[in-house]
């Protein structure tokens, strides 16, 4: 629906967001659990077929860019874009550029067989730990639980647009009124999976932006997208 209304722009060649269209249509890294390193990655057969048919048509779409070097950004800024997809560190270039028209929302779903899938953006956290064996425990203990504090997350959503996850932050009118924060929030809840943690995930990045590359440059096609698939997918599956 979106490509039937404008242009949209979407980083198809990074691997940290091609895998979305893969796991709406039902494939997995390493299991359902996210950490069955014997499971592998399971983007491949029919749903994979599937997949690879519907992004050889994405990228033939005239209303389809592949977002690269702040291609989306720089279109969003001079109209030639009208939808961005990325996440909170581009808030601010964003908001400068569509100015009282920014908008953010969850990821949206797309159709595979004439079925709505919803797409899925990796999701994780980070946190702040204290070596057991710093000399000054106490003083890194109490620096640590500043910087995940109330106060310190305050001031890391207003200087940087991290959003906080401190439930009482999460409450305060000004925050709760930002359009990101709503749009991230219902993207970790609604359209997300979280990012393997395994040793083994280390080896998706190269073969996932490798894939995406060849999908962008039309390397891939109706007539081999089965044999690219299967290739993909032992790539991601072959230890490097």
């Amino acid at each position: 629906t979106m490509l039937t209304k404008g242009k949209v722009a979407f980083p198809l060649s990074t691997a940290w967001y091609n895998a979305s269209f893969f796991v709406a249509n039902g494939g997995t890294l390493f299991g359902e659990s996210g950490v069955d390193a014997s499971a592998g990655i399971d983007f491949g057969g029919d749903k994979g077929y599937a997949v690879g048919q519907y992004l050889v048509d994405l990228v033939a779409n005239k209303n389809f860019s592949d977002d690269a070097g702040g291609s989306g950004i720089a279109g969003l800024r001079d109209g030639s874009v009208n939808a961005f997809f990325s996440g909170s560190w581009s808030y601010s270039e964003v908001k400068e550029a569509l100015g009282e028209n920014f908008g953010a929302a969850q990821l949206p779903t797309i159709t595979i067989d004439g079925e709505a899938k919803q797409l899925k953006s990796f999701a994780g956290s980070k946190a702040i730990g204290v070596n057991p064996n710093t000399e000054n425990a106490e003083i890194a203990v109490a620096l640590a639980r500043y910087l995940g504090g109330a106060d310190a997350q305050k001031a890391h959503y207003e200087m940087r647009d991290i959003i906080p996850c401190n439930t009482a932050l999460l409450e305060d009118e000004t925050i709760a009124s930002d359009p990101l924060i709503k749009a991230q929030n219902d993207t970790i809840a609604n359209t997300s999976i979280i990012q393997s943690s395994i040793a083994e995930m280390g080896q998706f990045w190269g073969p996932a932006e490798t894939f995406g590359k060849a999908v962008v440059g039309k390397q891939v096609t109706s007539a081999n997208v089965k044999a690219q698939i299967d290739d993909y997918v032992n790539g991601l599956n072959t230890a490097q």
